[in-house]
């Protein structure tokens, strides 16, 4: 027996939330699976839609894949520009930033694995990860630059910055990843380990303090 709630007619989704579900899905597929096991079939089976549909908004699988890089990739950079920037001291900024970084990991677990932890063993996939992160890793530097206490960790200029970058990044993602297998432990935990590893050099290096080999 049919009732007014079955006969009433679905909401047609528009052109941009059915794209927003496809993503989604590709993002859980993605993550779960990594790029190489991944398959549009089953993009389009989790995105309720068939896979012509997914064609009619992504040209292939790497297409999909790319869009879901740059969109993550993107909205980090957005963390670091928002929460990095200000007059307030260094420590108040960064353990802030610090702390809306993980905070966009924990509410999107899938991005997370699909940034970090996609060791697909794809030279053409690995290619693109490394192409995508270093339009953030150049738009982080020059964030990090302002920094008092950064750009005199090295042997100064571009050099130095991108070693603090690189350690930096190398720190905060694999946390994170710690932290995908620990879940229990409080984000305010994980961020009070980085800042305590990390902040504490850069506040001293900025008191002009060195180690010399």
């Amino acid at each position: 027996m049919s009732t007014a709630s079955d006969e009433r007619p679905r909401k047609r989704l528009s052109a941009s939330e059915r794209r927003e579900l496809i993503e989604r899905a590709a993002s859980e597929v993605f993550s779960e699976r990594g790029y190489r096991a991944a398959t549009i079939d089953e993009i389009a089976r989790r995105s309720g839609v068939s896979a012509p549909v997914v064609y009619d908004h992504f040209d292939s699988k790497l297409d999909l894949h790319r869009r879901l890089l740059e969109r993550y990739y993107g909205e980090l950079r957005g963390v670091w520009r928002e929460n990095l920037a200000g007059e307030e001291p260094g420590d108040v900024r960064i353990a802030r930033s610090f702390d809306a970084w993980f905070g966009y990991l924990q509410a999107h677990p899938y991005a997370w694995r699909m940034l970090f932890a996609d060791t697909t063993g794809d030279r053409e996939i690995e290619a693109l990860h490394r192409a995508v992160a270093a339009e953030s890793r150049d738009a982080i530097i020059d964030l990090l630059a302002r920094e008092a206490g950064v750009a005199t960790t090295g042997p100064g200029g571009a050099v130095a910055l991108e070693m603090v970058w690189e350690l930096v990044r190398c720190a905060l993602q694999g946390l994170a990843l710690w932290w995908y297998d620990h879940r229990d432990v409080p984000r305010e935990q994980v961020v009070a380990a980085a800042m305590n590893v990390l902040w504490v050099g850069f506040e001293r290096t900025g008191r002009g303090e060195r180690w010399l080999p």
